[in-house]
């Protein structure tokens, strides 16, 4: 175990650490994509999870767009997305969102979505057709595709990953011991035999996990060796940030040193790329991963 100094939940109430500090969106290729985004009325999760990074990735001209609406399925209290019953869902939105893509000029997009657990292949055959669209529109561009909890509907998961996007993400969020609190509509063992199926679907697999819940450094090492022996290729590792009083709130903010160490020691158990770092998000740098 690495012993690092870690501000406590008293202190968060006081004053976020130096190394949480961003600036605000701003430039030329920001204001393109905030135009862009707008008159395609897309959503993103940048803009509905309250991303930290979405002044530095739109400022490269780069978005994770999120389909099937912003009103999500679940609960989660680490969330910023909406809760409730979502509207029907739009039919012609994988081709706003290919065209989107194209205009923007990205070389790597990544995909997301709420969870729609009313709709009996989970929103599969949306996921498919954007994928479709997009590669028909931007052949070069690359994908990475981060696909929600299929509750074991396992023909909804090989619907959703059969595009031919890169990547296929799904998050696991925390570790085990803390998913009544924080994820509780999802199950942990689920979420690893999701990956697992999709990794012998023959993809690229990844995930994330926000740290700063009040997890113990063995239980994130326990994760790591899951992953592993579930087929994970990628793991994002980030700071938690309360986006609400109304949220789950932060129990600690992890220090920059050991954010180096989790990197290190994801590498050494096993895994073929970690992510890590205080600002880190599951798709931040997404392009790094395509070819590992």
């Amino acid at each position: 175990m690495i012993e690092l100094p870690v501000i406590s939940e008293e202190q968060t109430k006081r004053k976020k650490p130096n190394w949480l500090r961003v600036k605000l969106p701003v430039g030329k290729e920001y204001a393109h994509v905030r135009k862009l985004v707008d008159e395609h009325k897309l959503h993103t999760i940048c803009e509905s999870g309250n991303c930290p990074n979405m002044g530095e990735c739109w400022g490269a001209g780069t978005a994770t767009f999120m389909i099937l609406g912003n009103v999500c399925t679940r609960s989660c209290s680490f969330c910023a997305v909406a809760t409730g019953r979502p509207p029907e869902y739009d039919t012609d939105e994988p081709r706003r969102v290919a065209e989107a893509i194209k205009l923007m000029q990205v070389k790597h997009a990544v995909i997301t979505s709420v969870n729609r657990d009313e709709l009996k292949d989970r929103g599969a055959e949306i996921w498919y057709q954007t994928v479709i669209e997009t590669k028909k529109l931007s052949p070069e561009t690359t994908i990475e595709t981060l696909i929600p909890d299929v509750k074991s509907n396992w023909d909804a998961l090989f619907r959703m990953i059969e595009g031919g996007q890169e990547v296929v993400s799904h998050n696991m969020e925390t570790v085990e011991s803390l998913y009544r609190r924080v994820r509780p509509q999802a199950k942990y063992a689920r979420s690893l035999e999701q990956i697992k199926r999709t990794k012998a679907h023959g993809m690229r697999t990844k995930t994330g996990i926000m740290l700063g819940l009040g997890e113990k450094q063995e239980e994130v090492y326990k994760a790591m060796d899951d992953l592993v022996a579930h087929d994970c290729d990628i793991l994002t590792l980030g700071q938690y940030l309360q986006p609400t009083k109304m949220h789950i709130e932060v129990a600690e903010f992890i220090h920059p040193d050991l954010f180096d160490h989790y990197r290190e020691e994801g590498l050494k158990r096993g895994l073929k790329y970690v992510e890590s770092g205080p600002l880190v998000r599951s798709s931040y740098h997404a392009e790094r991963h395509v070819n590992v």
